[in-house]
């Protein structure tokens, strides 16, 4: 029996928050309404939306010593996930970003950081840290060091999930290793050079072979393709305050679904649900929610209209 559910290796960052009331205008300027931290990055929030909805996590990535570092370090601490191979890097500042939040539409715009000091490099994981979990949880950032973590995962026969969200060098050694590919609505056409969604996502399955290509849409929902059909799900409409974080929720909750063996219909609609839910307050984590609140929302939540693209879905 493993010792952990899943085991995400890649970034975590410490945000500076400033809300507004509008974005301003290039070369404009506007009063901010508030200023917090708030605790975040890729896999390490995937982790906690894991822990939080039961799963035994485990998070494998380096923390600056700084005052960013410390706070994401109690935050992880707090959120009950395993930490034995976190790296608290001596003299480091963390992976930091100022997000700024438009309360008219709730959407983000982010400046970030992350300084070299931080990069971990594949000598730095071993096998006994991936095959302790049922499942690999990556990014892009680190490329080489995560390659090397799913390929451990690969001979081993635990499944990979990526997010990918941007292009690294490097990371077409990545994807033959992968199983379940979620990305970002923009890249598989900067990945492929092929505008069309469907197009690219299929171009990207040929050429790798993953399991399930797929792709988030932000308030639209999702889209994902397997065994030569598209599946099409829709985003819930919600209160929406930030979209921090929805993605990474988003990642969470589908390696949640990937465990627990849902449909793919099922997994798209519950990893849905719990970017939206997070979407309904302020942070990375800050609405991170409940199996619970997840199933309410499928049952009673309100979808949005299904786009023009959902007409080509068999």
């Amino acid at each position: 029996m493993k010792q952990f559910d899943v085991v995400g290796v890649g970034l975590n960052a410490t945000d500076t928050m400033l809300v507004v009331h509008r974005f301003p205008a290039h070369g404009g300027k506007v009063p901010f309404e508030k200023e917090f931290d708030s605790v975040g990055g890729q896999v390490a929030s995937a982790m906690v939306t894991c822990s939080k909805l039961g799963l035994k996590a485990k998070y494998i990535g380096t923390v600056g010593d700084d005052a960013r570092g410390i706070l994401q370090m109690q935050s992880l601490r707090d959120s009950d996930i395993n930490l034995d191979h976190v790296q608290q890097r001596q003299g480091c500042p963390n992976q930091s970003a100022y997000i700024i939040i438009d309360t008219a539409t709730g959407e983000r715009t982010v400046l970030w950081s992350r300084p070299d000091c931080l990069a971990i490099s594949p000598e730095e994981i071993t096998p006994d840290q991936i095959t302790c979990a049922r499942l690999l949880h990556i990014d892009g950032h680190d490329t080489r060091a995560v390659e090397h973590a799913a390929r451990i995962a690969r001979l081993n026969g635990i499944p990979v999930t990526v997010d990918v969200d941007t292009i690294y060098a490097g990371f077409d050694k990545v994807l033959p290793l992968v199983d379940y590919m979620i990305a970002s609505s923009e890249f598989p056409a900067r990945w492929t050079g092929i505008e069309d969604p469907f197009d690219a996502l299929r171009s990207i399955q040929d050429k790798y072979g993953m399991k399930i290509a797929a792709m988030t849409l932000g308030a639209h929902g999702s889209l994902a393709l397997l065994n030569g059909h598209f599946h099409y799900s829709p985003g819930f409409v919600v209160n929406c305050i930030d979209t921090t974080g929805a993605g990474d929720v988003f990642h969470g909750a589908f390696c949640y679904a990937v465990l627990q063996e849902m449909q793919i219909g099922e997994a798209l609609e519950f990893s849905n649900a719990m970017a939206a839910l997070n979407c309904t307050a302020f942070g990375a984590r800050g609405g991170i929610s409940t199996l619970e609140e997840a199933r309410l929302l499928i049952r009673t939540g309100q979808r949005r209209g299904n786009l023009d693209i959902s007409r080509k879905v068999l």
